[in-house]
């Protein structure tokens, strides 16, 4: 299941780190409590789906279901709904920060890597302004599409996404859709492997701007101007 490959692979990412020399400075310390927080909760809200579908299936087959501090007891089906929907709910609170908490523990490594020295030699070509905000929704599990139309699933005013971006990513193989059980949403976007490796790489690149490059800088004063009358 879903939640349990994200620990999985959360746990994947402390073996890797764990296994590059690298100095631990406090960002490369907060990018471990990250992951290694990332897999805990990516585990305990797969158990918490694990045990909803045990309720069910115990139900139905009339079977006592443990419900906590070794009680057991034979549910209705409208109490085993309720219980295993109370699970979903704490797995999807487990994981709701879950893809927000993964991009910005990569951009923090890859930067605090780039400031060190450490700079991909992947360049990827070029994104718009637009491709760019829109990949990094995709990463944050934010875009959605229904009826053709794509949507924020939390309100950004900073971003605005259309299906011509969209599908501009996909002809990139950088996003893929899957359908989504989701009310309201027929399909939810994600990255793909390509997707994640040219996003990583775009963190690396140098955002500093000079100031001339953004504001002239201001004439300065002549003598002529200082003695005008």
């Amino acid at each position: 299941m879903s939640a349990q490959h994200a620990a999985d692979e959360a746990s994947a990412i402390v073996g890797t780190l764990n296994a590059q020399p690298m100095y631990h400075s406090p960002e490369i310390r907060a990018v471990y409590a990250r992951t290694r927080q990332l897999a805990q909760l990516a585990n305990d809200a797969a158990d918490h789906l694990i045990d909803a579908v045990d309720i069910i299936e115990h139900t139905v087959q009339r079977l006592p279901v443990e419900l906590g501090d070794g009680f057991l007891a034979v549910l209705t089906e409208k109490d085993a709904r309720l219980e295993a929907s109370r699970r979903f709910t704490l797995a999807a609170s487990l994981t709701a920060l879950g893809a927000p908490d993964a991009l910005a523990a990569a951009e923090q490594y890859v930067v605090e890597r780039r400031n060190r020295g450490f700079v991909p030699g992947y360049r990827p070509p070029g994104l718009t302004p637009a491709q760019n905000g829109t990949l990094r929704a995709v990463a944050r599990g934010d875009v959605g599409i229904t009826q053709d139309k794509p949507y924020l699933r939390r309100e950004d005013f900073r971003i605005s996404i259309s299906i011509s971006t969209i599908r501009a990513l996909e002809s990139r193989g950088l996003v893929m859709r899957e359908e989504c059980p989701a009310w309201l949403c027929d399909e939810r976007v994600h990255l793909t492997a390509e997707g994640r490796r040219d996003l990583a790489a775009s963190f690396a690149r140098s955002r500093t701007t000079s100031l001339s490059a953004t504001r002239p800088a201001a004439p300065l004063p002549t003598a002529a101007a200082g003695h005008s009358r």
